[in-house]
């Protein structure tokens, strides 16, 4: 759960980072850039931590396809809320599609939780030294 909350907010400073310039397109570029990096450093400050606690529990992709279903929430909304931009039907069926990504990422394929996964590679990493 810490995971996904961090991940959230994290999405919520990316979010306004690439996209939250896009109300001010009449801001110099250099200052949306130097902006967003801004934003981006503080939207690193959550992604980073929320990989690392994650990854005790999940493997990578299963990390990063919870991740891309964040992003799209969070840019759902923020779309709609603040660019004041539709949310067209396209558009979300698009993203239903992605959530059949996370079926077969999460569904589908190994049986053997993370914790054993963690340990059968630590016991291997000791074995070989």
């Amino acid at each position: 759960m810490v995971t996904v909350i961090l991940l959230t907010i994290s999405n919520v400073f990316m979010t306004f980072a690439w996209y939250g310039h896009l109300k001010y397109a009449k801001a110099p570029l250099v200052t949306a850039i130097l902006v967003s990096w801004g934003i981006a450093f503080a939207e690193y400050c959550f992604q980073v931590p929320a990989n690392r606690i994650g990854h005790r529990h999940f493997d990578a992709a299963q990390l990063k396809i919870m991740q891309e279903v964040i992003t799209l929430v969070v840019f759902a909304v923020f779309s709609v809320l603040y660019l004041k931009e539709p949310l067209r039907w396209n558009y979300i069926v698009g993203f239903a599609l992605i959530l059949a990504a996370v079926f077969f990422v999460f569904a589908v394929g190994s049986d053997k939780p993370r914790a054993e996964q963690r340990t059968a590679v630590a016991s291997t990493r000791d074995h070989n030294q």
